[in-house]
């Protein structure tokens, strides 16, 4: 039997439809309940659903009034902050496209992007860096937009472009990955098949408002599903997290496995009575954390896998644990299989794990590169890039990537891009990276360069964060005398991790 798993399809996207609108759909009927809670330390500061409603509608309001048309892109340059989320759904709510970005990228990042979108206007914290370019919507302009009239949702095709985000391609240059506004619809097999979320959760998201992680998972999710949002403020210690999820009664958790790992850490059992399961999505979650967080909750963590392009598609949920090992099972609405050279393979073959080309949660390609677009599909199938094998009951167990893609943080970086930085460096002569294991669930980018002598790494250091986000800069620098080669003399970046020096007791 061939490795394809397809339970039928997923009911389609109505038209006309508008993803914001989609997102705030109960607004009305839940207009005096808690929406979003910014968690701090000495308390929280509450948006009701009607609140967030009026910020986002005004915002669009706002945004039109400033000049910009439905289909204009608009890149954000914000913080970490609640103006983060309204600012991208008061611009779809206007049928205006944002590029919701990390506030860690650099001028010389930022520039890139500008240069490849050619957008609109930039929507601007002062404190976050930014590139020359379009004119800017400051935050105090931004903010003001909040207290305009409503602005009527700008209905339209469901398969008409809503938002870009970044992610590294195996080229070295990010790329632009175009989504629909169906792609919220997409994400109901998510809530149903990963988050088994209703409208009386509570489910507390560990990252920043501007990660696109939480903004989907953290934020859009739950409100679509009518339940509160929990966001812990700026600054949060992780250590705190417990206590947050304990005093603010969280009923769901959700975070990359580091952040549980470090919750974890020091701790024998988790008071968290309220907590129904958590969610883990980023990076790959490791059998033993998965285990201890089980022995210190009395909960499940469940897994959850996807990418950019098509969010998350495979995952466990508590009705449905996964079994050891395993990521889970592809969500009920999804086709995926496993794709070798000749197309579908074997159940219990190793090959590429990939998504039907009509999952309307699919990208609907990369930003001004229809070449690369096409590359990713063989036949009617978007090829991921990762490794994988399907057993008999449809659970898949992650096998790896086949790339050189590293993960830092829940962040997918390309050596590349790390390396096309880095080899600007006075002095270096050549440089790879790649992700080291140092111990379990924890990994790191490191660096790997030629010099006619060791470089100082404070000076590399420096000079990487002028150049790269914080998540993409390297966490350690090795010299060599030279770099691993294949016969074509191209670098491999795997057999680099075995030279990586290593602490003796």
């Amino acid at each position: 039997m061939l490795s394809i798993f397809d339970q039928g399809a997923f009911a389609p996207c109505p038209a006309p439809f508008n993803l914001a609108a989609h997102v705030l759909g109960r607004a009305d009927a839940l207009a005096a309940k808690t929406a979003l809670s910014v968690l701090g330390p000495d308390g929280a500061q509450d948006w009701t659903y009607a609140a967030l409603a009026a910020a986002v509608r005004g915002t669009g309001t706002g945004l039109v009034q400033a000049g910009l048309s439905p289909g204009d892109i608009v890149l954000m340059r914000l913080g970490n902050t609640v103006d983060f989320p309204v600012a991208y759904l008061g611009a779809i709510a206007a049928g205006i496209v944002p590029v919701p970005t990390s506030s860690q990228l650099t001028e010389d990042e930022v520039a890139v992007m500008v240069a490849d979108l050619a957008p609109a206007a930039i929507l601007r914290d002062p404190l976050v860096a930014s590139a020359p370019g379009p004119r800017e919507i400051g935050l105090d302009g931004l903010r003001a937009m909040r207290d305009l009239p409503p602005c009527d949702w700008a209905m339209g095709d469901p398969d008409r472009l809503a938002y870009v985000i970044y992610t590294s391609g195996t080229s070295g240059r990010p790329r632009a990955v175009m989504h629909a506004h169906r792609a919220i619809w997409a994400r109901q097999m998510m809530i149903r098949g990963w988050y088994e979320m209703t409208e009386d959760d509570r489910l507390l998201h560990a990252g920043a408002f501007n990660w696109t992680y939480t903004l989907g998972t953290g934020l859009m999710d739950p409100w679509t599903a009518g339940a509160t949002a929990l966001i812990p403020a700026p600054g949060t210690d992780i250590a705190d997290l417990p206590e947050r999820l304990r005093h603010h009664k969280a009923t769901i958790a959700a975070a990359a496995p580091g952040v549980y790992r470090r919750m974890l850490a020091g701790r024998g059992r988790l008071d968290l009575p309220d907590l129904r399961h958590a969610l883990s999505a980023g990076e790959k979650l490791s059998e033993p954390l998965r285990q201890a967080w089980a022995d210190a909750t009395g909960t499940a963590l469940c897994e959850a896998y996807g990418m950019s392009e098509c969010s998350t598609f495979i995952s466990s949920r508590p009705s449905v644990p996964a079994p050891s090992g395993a990521l889970g099972r592809p969500q009920k609405g999804r086709r995926i299989a496993i794709i070798g050279p000749d197309g579908p393979v074997e159940l219990g073959q190793p090959g590429t794990i990939a998504v039907h080309r009509a999952d309307p949660g699919l990208m609907l390609g990369y930003h001004g590169q229809p070449g690369e677009t096409a590359a990713r599909f063989a036949g009617d199938w978007f090829l991921t890039g990762d490794q994988g094998v399907m057993d008999d009951d449809g659970h898949i167990t992650y096998l790896g990537r086949d790339d050189d893609m590293m993960n830092a943080g829940g962040y997918r970086v390309s050596p590349m891009e790390v390396e096309a930085a880095l080899s600007r460096f006075p002095g270096l002569t050549q440089v790879a990276a790649t992700e080291i294991e140092v111990k379990a669930d924890t990994r790191i980018i490191a660096a790997f360069y030629t010099a006619p002598a060791p470089l100082d790494e404070t000076a590399l250091q420096a000079f990487a964060a002028e150049h790269l986000a914080r998540y993409k800069q390297p966490r350690a620098y090795v010299h060599l005398d030279a770099l691993p080669t294949g016969a074509n003399g191209k670098v491999q970046r795997r057999a680099l991790r075995p030279l990586f020096p290593r602490k003796t007791a």
